[in-house]
């Protein structure tokens, strides 16, 4: 239908420019690259909801501890490969205090983003038994991690959690590590870009089965303290942040400073190993490495070949937000809150104008209201309404490139949507409900 929004022959030229075959299933910047375009064409803005980057400013206390930093002359001296004294520091109190686990601070190792934590945990852990040699993602997940997978050449498996919930997990995960080739697991929790989170019972048998069966836990915690249902922001107090931790000693944990203090620009996270794996030891590694003892290996053998450390400045930046969080006088969860705000409000938008939440519950209980949500319009696949939604001035992604079974879904982030266009997402959702609408 041409009555649209946005010009019907502009996006469908921009489309026909892009050379993309399919925009169902292009990646997020080649989405941003097309919306660009067709913003730069016709002078109208988007609803921009593809990118999965933060809305709000970064955190004053890690802008100034930056440029202190730099002030006093870091950017000429090699950071530690092993993180900042300071940083590690805090890091160990943050683990503590947000999640009620102890581990020292040896094992609290700053990452360029949970991106690079992630890409050395995979090729660390590939290394420790020849047998294990695959990686199983609990999908959906953030595309990357599969793209990581493919450009190092290393194997993986993957299953959309949507049907297996609950105490289904359990069948569902053994029936993978009972074949004795999976290394670790990754799944994010909150999750990008469903937005489910694991309730403890999910989190009890995952970290059961990863002792039983010898297989190491990757959990993204990205978007930590971001299930807004609880309040995690009190250090020291429960409830504290949902975390595997609780129920195995297999674990590494992804924490990022790009979406709880704004810091994505920065490229700032850290690793937390857990005391025993970080001392495991196995003679395998010794064909990679010079070491045989897990921790080392990922500290002195990987991060150091992917990037001789992690910036400088950027950690004293880090260090002066957990510090602040840690100590209690910085409420980081309080900022981010409006994200879920955001949330509520828009899927209402959504679901007052013929559309539908694809992943909606965790168990029995309604998701919470976050930096994601799914969505779905009767009669669509999502690569089709992915397409359709450009000209209406509305971008997201499709679900099919996170590995979700969902064909029908499509992934929304709320961060870049500001307040003073939701009258404008509205009409735009009230318009393509009303084109689109069975009569």
């Amino acid at each position: 239908m041409k009555d649209t929004p946005i010009d019907y022959d502009v996006v469908k030229r921009h489309i026909r420019q892009s050379k993309i075959r399919n925009v169902g299933k292009a990646s997020i910047r080649e989405i941003k690259r097309l919306i660009n375009g067709i913003e730069e064409e016709t002078g109208k803005r988007f609803v921009r909801m593809e990118m999965g980057v933060p809305g709000l400013a970064p955190t004053e206390i890690g802008v100034r501890a930056e440029i202190d930093a730099l002030r006093r002359g870091v950017a000429a001296i090699y950071p530690d490969i092993e993180g900042t004294p300071v940083l590690k520091k805090e890091a160990a109190r943050f683990a503590k205090l947000f999640l009620d686990i102890d581990v020292n601070e040896a094992n609290c190792v700053p990452t360029v983003g949970s991106m690079q934590g992630g890409f050395a945990a995979f090729l660390t852990f590939s290394k420790i038994n020849k047998k294990q040699d695959t990686t199983l993602f609990i999908d959906p997940g953030f595309p990357v991690h599969h793209q990581q997978h493919k450009v190092l050449g290393l194997k993986y498996e993957t299953f959309d959690v949507y049907d297996y919930r609950g105490e289904k997990l359990r069948e569902k995960l053994e029936s993978y590590f009972s074949k004795g080739n999976i290394h670790s697991v990754l799944y994010s929790n909150p999750n990008n870009p469903s937005w489910i989170c694991f309730t403890p019972k999910e989190l009890a048998i995952i970290g059961e089965l990863a002792t039983k069966y010898n297989v190491i836990i990757i959990e993204d915690l990205a978007y930590f303290a971001m299930d807004f249902r609880k309040d995690y922001s009190k250090p020291g107090q429960p409830p504290y942040q949902p975390t595997v931790a609780k129920y195995t000693d297999n674990y590494v944990i992804l924490i990022s400073g790009s979406k709880i203090f704004s810091y994505a620009g920065q490229r700032i996270g850290f690793m937390v190993v857990s005391n025993k794996l970080f001392n495991t030891q196995s003679d395998n590694l010794l064909r990679y490495y010079s070491t045989d003892i897990v921790g080392r290996a990922l500290i002195y053998g990987t991060v150091y070949a992917l990037s001789a450390g992690t910036a400088h400045s950027t950690q004293y930046a880090l260090a002066a937000m957990l510090k602040a969080v840690n100590d209690g006088t910085y409420d980081f969860v309080k900022v981010i809150r409006e994200y879920g705000e955001k949330a509520r409000i828009m899927k209402k938008m959504f679901l007052d104008n013929g559309f539908n939440i694809v992943y909606d519950k965790d168990e029995d209980v309604p998701i919470a209201d976050g930096f994601y949500f799914t969505f779905a319009y009767p009669g669509f696949t999502g690569e089709e309404l992915l397409e359709e939604m450009l000209y209406y001035g509305i971008s997201a992604v499709a679900l099919n490139i996170t590995g979700s079974e969902r064909i029908e879904g499509i992934r929304a982030c709320v961060s870049l949507v500001q307040r003073e266009q939701f009258p404008a997402l509205e009409e735009r959702l009230r318009k393509f409900n009303e084109n689109h609408k069975k009569s």
